[in-house]
């Protein structure tokens, strides 16, 4: 399981593949998972799941950021959805990720594209999810929700459980709404767990402690036994409906989210679009490979497979190449 990981987290990281995905559209596989590839198609996807019951956060998606251009047109296309929730009157807020407005550029330069947005969003009424990505951006990503929250009480981010310092974080941002995921990166030992088991472990310690202690608690995963956990944990601790929601993602345990909404909880499906849905879709992939039998019958055509093989191959001989020249 931890090669398949491997190599779907590789798999991410490949440009080539990337630029490919971009050109040919969905048309690769990725439909079920991602609503679309225009703000028009998102919009229409949040509607149908507000008629459920069901909030939604919306990332507008984007990777290989090293361009201001690239980074200044992803801020506008952000602060287009946020005029889009507010116009449409959407029960939606926004995921976004630091190094798409330009984090790997410069900090400065992130900071002041995030500010533009947090602040129209303030205006609005809509949060804004500061989406953790790798360790190499972990800080930076914590100090910009530093600065951002001495204007702004409208800003969140995510815990991610297979961080040893994540215990440290959830406890400094406990005044926070937070997301607690399991992690979808591949990190170093020296930084964070490697098993399973362990990673659980913390998921569930990290939930239960912001349950408790913090000021709203989004619990985003799959996994049933998690679900039924923490429903048990709320109703022995008395803790109200009004301070937690399960998410999941967009196009996986579609009944599973809508029975929690029936139940009364609060529910709030991760919702991406956009072209640039290949990385996305590789790291859902890698943070749990068990997601390949959810989605497989819908999404993989016989040409998904035929590029997804070139593009494993392709990663594996790198990877004997790099082991031949050390």
């Amino acid at each position: 399981m931890s090669m398949l990981k491997n190599l779907f987290i590789g798999l991410s990281k490949n440009e080539f593949m990337n630029t490919a995905a971009k050109k040919y559209g969905l048309k690769l596989g990725a439909q079920s998972v991602v609503a679309g590839t225009n703000l028009e198609e998102a919009i229409k996807s949040i509607k149908e799941l507000n008629l459920h019951g069901i909030s939604c956060t919306v990332d507008n998606l984007g990777e290989f950021v090293y361009k201001e251009e690239e980074a200044l047109e992803a801020k506008e296309q952000i602060l287009e959805v946020i005029e889009a929730i507010y116009t449409n009157k959407l029960d939606a807020h926004i995921s976004l990720k630091p190094s798409q407005l330009g984090l790997d550029i410069d900090y400065n330069f992130c900071l002041n594209n995030l500010q533009e947005i947090v602040s129209k969003a303030y205006q609005y009424g809509i949060f804004i999810n500061i989406d953790m990505e790798d360790y190499a951006r972990l800080q930076p990503s914590f100090d910009i929700l530093d600065e951002l929250s001495k204007e702004y009480d409208n800003v969140g981010t995510v815990i991610q459980a297979y961080f040893y310092q994540s215990e440290e974080n959830i406890e400094k941002y406990r005044n926070y709404r937070l997301r607690i995921v399991k992690g979808a990166y591949k990190e170093p030992e020296e930084v964070a767990y490697q098993d399973k088991k362990d990673i659980d472990a913390n998921f569930v310690k990290l939930i239960e402690y912001h349950l408790l202690n913090g000021k709203f608690t989004s619990i985003a995963t799959h996994d049933h036994n998690i679900i039924n956990h923490v429903k048990k944990f709320v109703k022995e601790h008395n803790i109200p409906n009004d301070k937690f929601e399960f998410q999941m993602l967009f196009g996986f345990r579609k009944d599973l989210q809508l029975q929690l909404a029936r139940e009364g909880y609060n529910f709030c499906t991760y919702v991406p679009f956009g072209s640039d849905w290949y990385g996305y879709f590789m790291r859902r992939l890698a943070e749990r490979p068990q997601n390949i039998n959810l989605v497989a019958k819908q999404v993989f055509t016989k040409k998904t497979n035929a590029i997804l093989g070139v593009a494993a191959g392709a990663f594996l001989l790198g990877r004997l190449s790099k082991k031949r020249n050390k």
